[in-house]
């Protein structure tokens, strides 16, 4: 599966001067990011550069030193906790863990918070929310698993699923393909582009895998020493003569051959 050509749609997330440091040290200093309509978005760093704090940002677990975050029309640091938590319900987070409850079998992980979130529903349309979602990531027969029989890609798929019950405007993924061999990460892949196009979400996918990065961005925008240093299609981005860039395929196929 490829990406689609990237479109003028409206945009869903505009990030203007961010900026984030913890005591002396700078993390983001001056982004500036627009994520359209049912648009995937990587941004692609080494490890500490500052792509999870930029969607921490996002979700206004972090609150930034300076810039603005607009969020489906809404600036986040601006918001009551009462918008703030109604915002979050229209975004959904792929956390790198998965963060399953190891207590509560696959259907009472992607149950629980729709239960949690949305008042009224009954058991039987609970029900067939979570068989959707399983099957939306290709493990409709999985319910009754717990989370410690699952492999890596699979949880990796529960946690995905449990996003998508909330159906979601905007996808944030947190490094989707991180400790995963190159098959199942390639199969993470294209679940990351069958969302999009089976449930129209915006996505920023946060990644250091240039494979996940070509595979899934309409556009990439390269994350490094807290700036913004190029965005574009992955082959425009790395036509860049920068030396950063260029160090950082170095950087990506040294840490390949380490896992």
């Amino acid at each position: 599966m490829t990406p689609e050509q990237p479109s003028q749609r409206p945009t869903v997330i505009s990030i203007r001067g961010l900026k984030k440091a913890f005591g002396e040290r700078e993390i983001l200093r001056g982004v500036d990011l627009d994520v359209h309509e049912a648009e995937n978005v990587v941004v692609l760093g080494r490890s500490g550069t500052g792509k999870s704090v930029l969607i921490k940002i996002l979700v206004g677990l972090l609150r930034p030193d300076a810039g603005e975050v607009v969020v489906l029309g809404q600036k986040v640091h601006q918001l009551s906790p009462k918008d703030l938590d109604a915002l979050r319900r229209r975004v959904g987070f792929s956390f790198q863990s998965s963060a399953l409850y190891d207590s509560m079998n696959v259907s009472e992980n992607l149950s629980f918070p729709l239960t949690m979130n949305t008042k009224g529903l009954g058991a039987g349309e609970v029900r067939e929310r979570v068989e959707d979602a399983l099957e939306a990531v290709g493990l409709a027969g999985s319910r009754k698993q717990m989370p410690s029989e699952l492999s890596g890609g699979q949880r990796k798929r529960i946690g995905i699923a449990r996003t998508l019950i909330l159906r979601p405007e905007i996808m944030l993924y947190d490094e989707p393909t991180a400790g995963l061999d190159p098959v199942t990460s390639s199969e993470i892949n294209d679940l990351i582009l069958q969302v999009q196009q089976n449930y129209h979400t915006a996505s920023i996918i946060i990644t250091h895998d240039l494979a996940c990065a070509k595979s899934t961005g309409q556009r990439v925008a390269m994350l490094l020493d807290g700036e913004m240093l190029r965005v574009g299609s992955f082959a425009h981005v790395f036509e860049s003569t920068d030396p950063r860039i260029s160090a950082f395929y170095a950087y990506n196929f040294m840490q390949s051959e380490q896992t």
